[in-house]
């Protein structure tokens, strides 16, 4: 296989893969919930955790727990292939951008999705580490103090962003910056509760 198509092979298994709505699939299984249309309608952990909490807590931190490590392994998964394969630096951002992309816009709901966060995690914890693991640390230490996922969230972003300028700045940049913005984007409706002082808190 030539590199052309073995690259392309990659990004359609990115996205693909990264469409794959977990916790849709898991709420639908073992709560008999439709996330999408219930709480948020958002087919992340947040949600599910949220949402399946009302009647089972139990269950409920399970599926949250397996939703969050499924959806950042999903990205994960193909950067790792594609580097034994010796992918370079450029495609395996575009593995990493294409599966972001796979699990906000995802093919088998409609071109909907979640918010990107643990796909973004799964991905940039490959890619840079140091960075992620800090961006890890503002998360846990605002949710903390705010105890509002979606908020802490973004600010652990903007710290991702800045202390990769810091630590890493040889990477391209121009990926990382298409992530952040797409998950802003995804975040629009809980900025708007946050403004409203409406966003609920579940941590």
């Amino acid at each position: 296989m030539d590199f052309i198509n073995q690259n392309l092979l990659f990004y359609f298994l990115a996205y693909i893969i990264g469409g794959i709505p977990f916790g849709y699939i898991l709420a639908k299984q073992f709560a008999g919930i439709d996330i999408k249309n219930a709480g948020s309608g958002n087919i992340g952990a947040t949600n599910v955790l949220r949402v399946v909490k009302e009647s089972n807590p139990a269950l409920a931190k399970k599926l949250g727990a397996a939703t969050l490590a499924l959806d950042a392994l999903k990205g994960a998964i193909i950067l790792i292939i594609a580097m034994l394969f010796g992918a370079s630096q450029e495609v395996l951002w575009t593995i990493a951008l294409l599966s972001v992309v796979g699990h906000c816009f995802s093919p088998f709901l409609g071109f909907e999705g979640g918010k990107g966060v643990a796909t973004a995690l799964g991905v940039l914890i490959v890619l840079i580490p140091v960075p992620t693991l800090v961006a890890i640390v503002v998360w846990f230490i605002s949710a903390k103090l705010l105890k509002i996922s979606s908020l802490s969230s973004l600010i652990a972003l903007a710290a991702l962003v800045i202390v990769s300028y810091i630590i890493t700045p040889q990477i391209p940049h121009t990926p990382l910056w298409i992530i952040a913005w797409i998950i802003i984007y995804k975040h629009v409706p809980n900025i708007m509760r946050l403004f409203k002082k409406e966003e609920g808190k579940v941590i």
